[in-house]
């Protein structure tokens, strides 16, 4: 079990006026019910300064179904800057300075807003224009971060990580924990007990100009398999740069194919297909995800504020192997497959395959 909180899990804003960004994803995925809750919350230039000032809170829902929640006062948004602990409140009769409150003192007195840690998280919010009305509480058990025993908790970007050097940053909180709860979402409850979970953030001055994502942690026949996979074309001080990663925890074990250590290869689509390999050593890995679904348009920071700027489903296909190399030849160690992946591509201009 996870015992101690990954690299960049607090709050990165040092308090500068500049344009600055931080965003958090959580997920639940229900295998019975074969769907999912993704939450997506951000907050924009923190300072209060600038037209783009303000949070932000999205979920897309079952079926792909979509809400989003505007905050315009960044007074009403709070986060540790030593550990994973965020929220904002909306409309609530509380005089108190925005804080991490006891969920049933929170439940009573917020009518619109969230919190969240690596081990709780909750919420209410209502969208005026489509009417859509979502309620949530469940608990967290971290199960792995990102990394393995021997090395720790890792950055997801590396050591330059540390630097502002690239932009933005992306770190996985927790690649697979469990989550027990409820969650409403308009006049249905599902209720849940240890259902696969999963968080990350990003961070910077800016988003990258183009992206992909391939994500899942509810694997056939494999409960403890959890997969993140993807790439982009990011800011390096004064250049740009395209990069890409597989990685996956699996019965214990972490591996890692990032650039500094592997070879990563990829052919993504606008939409609908999305595939992956990478070679380090005798090691191979291999990633095909695709959708059938048109996928929901999601709202990211930009450099125009917080706008429509990528499509996600959480109803995607994907295979995921492993193999090794034994005298010359390749022999298969794992194979899985899911049809409850999240893939996303985003940014461009995108009109015909990115290959590497």
């Amino acid at each position: 079990m996870l015992n101690r909180q990954t690299p960049h899990s607090g709050y990165h804003w040092d308090g500068s006026e500049g344009r600055f960004f931080e965003g958090w994803y959580y997920r639940v995925t229900l295998p019975r019910d074969r769907q999912t809750f993704a939450f997506m919350y951000s907050i924009e230039d923190p300072a209060g300064n600038s037209p783009y000032s303000g949070g932000g809170a999205q979920i897309l829902g079952p079926d792909d179904e979509y809400l989003c929640r505007t905050f315009p006062d960044v007074r009403g948004f709070w986060a540790s800057a030593t550990a994973l602990a965020l929220g904002h409140w909306g409309k609530t009769d509380l005089r108190l300075k925005p804080q991490y409150l006891e969920p049933t003192k929170f439940a009573r007195h917020l009518e619109q807003g969230y919190q969240a840690t690596a081990r709780w998280h909750q919420g209410q919010l209502f969208d005026p224009g489509t009417q859509r009305r979502c309620k949530w509480e469940y608990a967290i058990q971290p199960i792995y971060g990102w990394g393995d025993r021997f090395r720790g908790q890792l950055s997801t970007a590396g050591l330059f990580s540390f630097f502002p050097i690239f932009e933005p940053g992306w770190q996985i909180l927790m690649a697979h924990g469990l989550a027990t709860g409820w969650i409403e979402w308009g006049d249905r409850r599902y209720e849940f007990t240890e259902a696969p979970a999963y968080s990350e953030k990003n961070w910077g001055g800016a988003f990258p100009e183009k992206w992909f994502w391939i994500n899942c942690n509810c694997f056939d026949e494999e409960p403890d398999l959890a997969l993140t996979a993807g790439g982009g074309r990011r800011g390096v001080l004064w250049w740009m740069e395209s990069v890409a990663l597989i990685c996956f925890h699996y019965r214990g074990a972490f591996y890692e194919f990032v650039p500094w250590n592997s070879q990563v290869s990829w052919n993504i689509d606008p939409w609908g297909r999305w595939e992956m390999q990478a070679t380090k050593g005798d090691l191979q890995v291999e990633v095909r995800a695709n959708a059938d679904l048109p996928g929901t348009p999601l709202r990211a920071p930009t450099q125009q504020g917080l706008a429509i700027a990528c499509r996600d489903t959480m109803k995607g296909e994907v295979m995921l192997t492993l193999r090794s190399r034994v005298g010359g030849q390749w022999r298969t160690l794992l194979q899985a497959q899911s049809s409850l992946c999240g893939v996303e591509t985003g940014g461009g201009p995108w009109e015909e395959p990115w290959r590497s």
